[in-house]
């Protein structure tokens, strides 16, 4: 009897042990096959071996069909039917993703150090070049060839101090180009795009930061907050960045900014631009025709008076222009300039026509920043 009840005391000890030894194995199997699973997908990433800047099949290809760009080509046989590839100067082009095209081909993918190589060559042999010109086609071929860059960077899912430096050498031309190019015919240059193409490098360039330690990370936050002045999205992921970001000068100069953009005060707007550096004015600059328009409006309400003269110096000096422009400016928002003195009316402000006024020809606050910064110094961020 004790040995019948024994053995029953056993076997309902075992049956209530059963379940926990299930879940166990159940939550060890599961851990296990997330980590195949993870191997796999590693091991499922295409790894480049190409070591040099263009694939040596599409080297021959666009050689063939006489596809080369002039930077491409070797010097001395410019003139003839069939100019030859210059091997050191041939960069990978970017190509679309096409139906039945094998993209993943790990000769046709370049390492993450060569893709870093390849943006150097980029930057200190055309984009900085003194002789090649027009800088429209030099900033044409360099962001074709920096598109193709991130392509091998996103099939090969590359991540860490390599992408960053890529990145930020690309954000940085990219700024760069959206104010130098301001204001050239769509078919050389078109600011939507460059756009579109800033804004994703940035993204990708700030989530690269979320993990890790960058010593640039300030720099390109406040470029990031700078040149999307009034974006929300922009100011809600400045609050929620560590406070040891938030506090350092150049994140505290670039949020006054965008305090005061936001605030719709373009008198102090203005007065912190001139602290900033030359990139950062450049971020800034496509917001600047808005500030200064606004200020006018501002000011036509606030000095509406028949009797009432402003000094047109003292107006030039608050818009960061000089007299001449400034007096065009006035004149295409309708507001009256009598000699040295400007008289404001909330009736006669108008907006400008189309086309009126070239943002170009109101650069005076970021051109004077630029001295005798290279564009190679700009880019690579030894300013």
């Amino acid at each position: 009897m004790n040995n019948k009840r024994t053995s029953c005391r056993f076997s309902h000890s075992r049956r209530r042990g059963q379940p926990v030894e299930r879940d166990w194995r159940q939550h060890h199997n599961q851990g296990v096959w997330r980590e195949v699973q993870e191997e796999r997908r590693q091991e499922s990433v295409p790894r480049g071996v190409c070591l040099s800047m263009c694939p040596i099949r599409e080297l021959q290809d666009r050689e063939a069909q006489n596809l080369l760009h002039r930077f491409e080509v070797l010097s001395g046989t410019e003139r003839e039917r069939w100019p030859r590839a210059d091997p050191s100067g041939v960069v990978k082009e970017y190509a679309r993703p096409a139906a039945g095209k094998d993209s993943t081909r790990p000769s046709d993918l370049r390492p993450p150090a060569v893709l870093l190589k390849t943006v150097f060559y980029l930057v200190d042999n055309i984009a900085a070049s003194p002789t090649l010109r027009p800088w429209t086609e030099v900033y044409d071929f360099v962001f074709d060839r920096l598109r193709s860059v991130r392509q091998d960077m996103i099939i090969q899912r590359v991540s860490g101090a390599d992408c960053v430096a890529v990145l930020e050498r690309t954000v940085r031309f990219l700024i760069y180009a959206s104010y130098r190019l301001c204001g050239e015919p769509l078919r050389l240059y078109d600011p939507r795009i460059n756009d579109t193409h800033l804004q994703e490098s940035l993204s990708w360039l700030l989530e690269c930061y979320t993990s890790g330690k960058h010593p640039n990370q300030e720099e390109f936050q406040a470029l990031s907050l700078l040149y999307n002045l009034g974006s929300s999205r922009a100011i809600q992921h400045t609050m929620e960045l560590p406070e040891r970001i938030r506090s350092s000068p150049v994140m505290h100069l670039a949020l006054s900014v965008s305090r005061a953009f936001m605030e719709r005060n373009p008198v102090r707007l203005l007065r912190l631009a001139h602290r900033l550096d030359f990139l950062q004015s450049c971020a800034l600059h496509r917001h600047l025709e808005t500030c200064r328009r606004d200020l006018l409006l501002i000011y036509s309400h606030g000095h509406s008076s028949k009797n009432c003269r402003f000094p047109l110096h003292k107006l030039a000096h608050i818009l960061a222009l000089d007299v001449p422009l400034t007096n065009q400016l006035c004149q295409a928002h309708g507001v009256e300039v009598h000699g040295d003195s400007v008289v404001f009316s909330k009736t006669s402000f108008t907006e400008p026509e189309a086309g009126k006024l070239q943002c170009a020809h109101f650069h005076d606050l970021v051109d004077r920043k630029q001295r005798d910064l290279t564009v190679g110094s700009i880019i690579h961020g030894c300013t």
